[in-house]
């Protein structure tokens, strides 16, 4: 108790002498507050990616690709094929004894983005009659579901907020024939990106013979081992077969990793800098109370309890600055809409993810960098003879 009670003493004279120097104060402030911005708008940007493209998979749905695919426009499936993958046992059926799967086909197009007025991929996929029993979760904002024979296309929320032209009842030329938007859906997870149509349309408008996937519900979740057992057994077929969740959190892997590294090593080289403004900052604040240090260690308060309030002082700066950072990743980036290439080379439109636990993260990295920086002019304090302090600061 005694040693808090100095500990707390000597912190409150510290903090009463902020104004005095206020200067080299904010260096802390400003410089964590910029470290903790940084890191977490990158880190929300890959939390954002995951998040979208997680939300696309389920366990109680597998996809059906080729042998080898990593992606499905690397997949290629036959009609026979889908029609063998569709009969498997373990797929759920609907109230007609129809499985409830989707044979689908998967390409990019050119449209143009409304951000920088020129063309980038967009993606089209073909989907089978019974696709909204499939994905439930995607339900019509405005117009109606595309009909089965006709070019006609409905287009994803997210992709009609990236691409001009694709409003409901605008026409498109893609694949050279025209194709008419009759409606929007909305899905909140990565297939918000894309442009949905006839299946057997696409197929034709693109030259295709075949599938590059085919999407199941199971029965329920623990039919995925019996499902894969019996595509994976028989012999008319190579395919491998994914949770929908496994396969989409794959998806986000490589480009989630690739920016959690670099928003980690950009913030730990602007994390050195703070750390000697930290240093340079407490140096200081030592320096102009040398004597009152002195005073209060020949008094009796202990070398420790000094140590301590010292990196208390500069936790608090930190602290404060860490907090600052949050708050302006949190206004500027919480739920900023971008987009990039996906594993289909289409672009998936996401938001930013400044989540609890990304915030959480941040103050830790604040207080870890103010004790760093508070803790060698901590020691320094406590080691300074008192009698050499109250001679130069007479």
């Amino acid at each position: 108790m005694r040693w808090l009670l100095q500990i707390l003493e000597i912190t409150q004279m510290g903090l009463t002498t902020i104004p005095q120097r206020l200067g080299s104060s904010l260096v802390i402030v400003v410089g964590i507050a910029g470290v903790v911005g940084v890191m977490i708008a990158l880190l929300a940007m890959a939390e954002g990616f995951q998040s979208v493209l997680a939300k696309a998979g389920r366990i109680d749905e597998a996809i059906v690709m080729r042998k080898g695919a990593n992606a499905e426009l690397n997949s290629g499936l036959s009609r026979d094929d889908a029609v063998l993958i569709t009969q498997a046992s373990g797929i759920l059926k609907n109230a007609t004894d129809q499985p409830i799967a989707s044979a689908e086909v998967v390409v990019v197009a050119n449209l143009r983005k409304k951000s920088t007025n020129t063309d980038s991929n967009v993606e089209i996929r073909g989907v089978g009659p019974r696709v909204w029993e499939l994905r439930p979760n995607a339900q019509m904002l405005d117009g109606r579901h595309f009909e089965l024979g006709k070019r006609e296309l409905v287009v994803g929320k997210s992709a009609q907020l990236e691409f001009a032209g694709i409003n409901t009842g605008a026409t498109l030329q893609l694949g050279q024939q025209e194709w008419r938007v009759v409606g929007t859906f909305s899905t909140s997870d990565a297939h918000e990106s894309e442009l949905w149509g006839d299946a057997e349309v696409v197929q034709g408008a693109y030259n295709r013979n075949g599938y590059q996937s085919v999407t199941v519900k199971l029965t329920d979740a623990n039919a995925f081992d019996t499902v894969k057992a019996a595509l994976s057994t028989d012999p008319r077929l190579s395919v491998d077969v994914q949770r929908t969740r496994d396969y989409y959190a794959t998806q986000s892997e490589d480009l989630t990793r690739l920016i959690r590294i670099l928003g980690v090593a950009i913030a730990s080289i602007m994390a050195v800098g703070a750390v000697f403004g930290a240093l340079n900052t407490m140096y200081t604040a030592v320096a102009t109370r040398a004597r009152e240090i002195a005073t209060l260690r020949a008094i009796g308060f202990a070398g420790f309890s000094v140590v301590i309030a010292v990196m208390l002082e500069a936790a608090l700066l930190a602290l404060l600055g860490g907090l600052i950072g949050v708050g302006i990743a949190w206004l500027i980036f919480d739920k900023y809409t971008v987009s990039t290439l996906g594993a289909n080379f289409s672009q998936v439109v996401f938001a930013f993810k400044v989540s609890p636990q990304l915030m959480a993260n941040g103050l830790i990295w604040a207080l870890l960098i103010g004790l760093i920086g508070g803790l060698i002019p901590a020691i320094g304090a406590a080691r300074l003879p008192v009698t050499t302090a109250l001679r130069e600061n007479a």
